[in-house]
């Protein structure tokens, strides 16, 4: 039986951990992430600039901000991040995916701390942090109050979110499973469950009870033609969320 108090998944776990191995293939079966991480990397400086009045002309917009990036896998994301400034903590439940993160961090000469941990972890230990980086997580946890709950109290009083994951639609269950795993073959076999792909307004409501409010959110389009990410006003299958802390929390 799970232990109540944790969000982790083994069967998740067991995923990503055949799966390590791949993290930095960009044609392998993660490169959606690849060809995604240069917009959500735009989307979250420029989010960030608006929230805290910070300017968008700095060459280290991130300087100054210590950053969480929960669930990192092999740190596609948290490399983007550190480049831009930010100092930053990956964290993954996975070991072998804290240890490929580590090791091509170490290649780049980039100085990112990597542990292998969970939400709740972090958040029984008091750790805070100015943004919380919770990008395709969401959709892979057991528990998604416990899983929420743990993220939202490691962002400080007046501190930012970002959740990207999958709406539960009958388009993303076409798009995203039975084309995205199936028909085209993107991404592998199993790696999404339909039924715990949150929609936006289920996601507004766990994050309103941890007094963070939804500033902004926007769908997330992909064409097969050419595998080009963009931003879009339609959210019925991907989409990204970011919410603000309640200053006064």
């Amino acid at each position: 039986m799970m232990n109540q108090h944790t969000s982790v998944d083994p069967d998740e776990v067991a995923i990503y951990e055949r799966l390590s191995s791949t993290w930095w293939d960009s044609e392998g079966p993660l490169w959606p992430l690849h060809r995604m991480n240069a917009l959500r990397v735009d989307y979250i400086v420029d989010r960030i600039n608006r929230e805290f009045g910070r300017t968008s002309s700095d060459t280290l917009p991130l300087h100054g901000l210590r950053i969480l990036d929960i669930g990192c896998g092999g740190g596609i994301l948290s490399e983007a991040v550190a480049r831009l400034g930010g100092t930053v903590h990956g964290v993954d439940v996975v070991a072998k995916n804290i240890g490929v993160a580590r090791l091509h961090a170490e290649g780049q000469g980039l100085q990112i701390r990597y542990e292998t941990a969970s939400a709740e972890i972090l958040a029984g230990r008091g750790e805070q942090y100015d943004v919380v980086l919770n990008m395709e997580v969401v959709e892979h946890v057991a528990e998604l109050a416990l899983f929420l709950d743990a993220c939202m109290r490691v962002v400080r009083p007046g501190g930012l979110m970002f959740i990207a994951t999958i709406n539960r639609t009958l388009a993303s269950w076409i798009g995203a499973i039975v084309m995205a795993e199936y028909v085209l073959r993107w991404l592998p076999r199993g790696i999404h469950r339909w039924s715990r792909f949150p929609t936006p307004l289920e996601l507004e409501n766990h994050l309103n009870s941890g007094r963070m409010k939804v500033v902004d959110r926007s769908g997330v389009a992909v064409n097969p033609l050419n595998w080009h990410f963009r931003l879009s006003r339609y959210m019925g299958i991907n989409y990204i969320i970011t919410a603000r802390k309640d200053a006064a929390s």
